[in-house]
């Protein structure tokens, strides 16, 4: 009886030794121990908790300001990580989201300006001659949108009709619209917008816009053909293509998405800061980047969720607002985001090999 149950359809026998856990598991493991980490550091070095209130000074029994900083600071570079995921799950990359997010934000907040300051017209106006100021907030998050659309649907037409590299094809858009947010006001600053456009970014805002987002995408990944189709594509191309799949049509969808996705990231910053400047998301591509990979995506594509990205952006989130509450210099987070890049990509080397040699 033991036998029988122990075989399942045509005889075949369940071998437990080749069952995975989910590379999620594995990324919120990773997430708790760095937390215990920062924990114990605090206690030995600080004499205080990390995460939870030892000084009385909340309601409930975790440091609310801690955890809203650690979800705020990584919240809009994590909506850049969304797109970005569903590009690299294709087997592409894209370097160009934070050079979109500096163009973007440039135009946008053009389009957001209020007509005066103070009662004096306003002094950085960029259309005040053409009396485009005072616009329903509508128009800037229109506007935002549509440059992250032609930047994206750039990319995807590269990458899927020209066969170019996305590694090349993305650089040269990086190039490009860092170019573009210089060139927009020759290196000049735009500030003072609307109070409607303003309040996208207030607060807690941009959390709930990357929650929001992420929950959208994790539900299109997971049971949309859209979805189906990407996983596929980064799986096997060529066998993705004998199946029917448009592939070329497919890759500028998803680059496109994630081109307007930069975009979205471009209004909540522009926003949140209350100005634009032609060097906003300068290595935000590279951060965008690393989050994925630490949430289990593999840069060879077909595997990686959105639940992943969403526990590497807080991974992320983790280790800067631990390193600031140990009062360490901030260039220790860029080594140490380094270290956790190439870890993680190695471990997903070593995952593929051991998955190879189960099969």
């Amino acid at each position: 009886m033991a036998d029988q149950a122990a075989h399942g359809v045509g005889g075949l026998k369940y071998d437990h030794s080749k069952r995975q856990r989910p590379a999620e598991l594995n990324v919120l493991i990773a997430l708790f121990l760095i937390v215990a980490v920062f924990e114990l550091l605090g206690f030995l070095i600080m004499d205080q908790s990390f995460l939870f209130d030892s000084a009385g000074r909340f309601d409930s029994i975790f440091n609310e300001q801690r955890l809203q900083i650690i979800i705020l600071q990584v919240a809009i570079v994590g909506i850049i990580a969304l797109g970005v995921t569903q590009v690299i799950i294709t087997g592409g990359i894209d370097l160009s989201s934070g050079s979109i997010v500096g163009a973007t934000a440039m135009i946008a907040m053009s389009f957001a300006q209020v007509a005066e300051v103070n009662g004096f017209p306003n002094p950085k106006g960029v259309f005040m001659e053409q009396g485009w100021v005072d616009l329903p907030v509508i128009v800037p998050i229109v506007v935002g949108l549509l440059c992250g659309l032609v930047a994206g649907g750039i990319n995807g037409l590269l990458v899927g009709y020209t066969k170019i590299p996305p590694f090349i094809a993305t650089l040269g858009m990086m190039v490009s619209a860092r170019g573009v947010a210089k060139w927009w006001t020759e290196g000049q600053p735009v500030s003072f917008p609307t109070e409607s456009y303003a309040a996208i970014g207030a607060g807690m805002n941009p959390v709930i816009i990357f929650l929001v987002l992420a929950i959208l995408f994790h539900l299109v990944m997971r049971y949309t053909v859209y979805g189906k189709h990407t996983y596929a594509i980064g799986s096997n191309e060529a066998a993705a293509r004998m199946s029917g799949i448009n592939v070329q049509r497919h890759l500028v969808l998803v680059y496109t998405i994630a081109g307007v996705l930069a975009a979205v990231a471009a209004i909540v910053l522009s926003s949140k800061n209350l100005t634009a400047q032609s060097g906003m998301g300068v290595m935000y591509e590279l951060d965008a980047i690393a989050m994925a990979v630490i949430g289990g995506i593999s840069l060879q594509g077909g595997r990686g969720s959105i639940v992943g990205t969403v526990i590497g952006a807080l991974i992320f989130g983790v280790i800067i607002s631990g390193f600031t509450f140990l009062r360490l210099d901030a260039f220790y987070q860029e080594m140490v985001k380094g270290a956790i890049i190439v870890g993680a990509v190695v471990l997903d080397q070593y995952r593929q090999r051991k998955a190879a040699a189960r099969a």
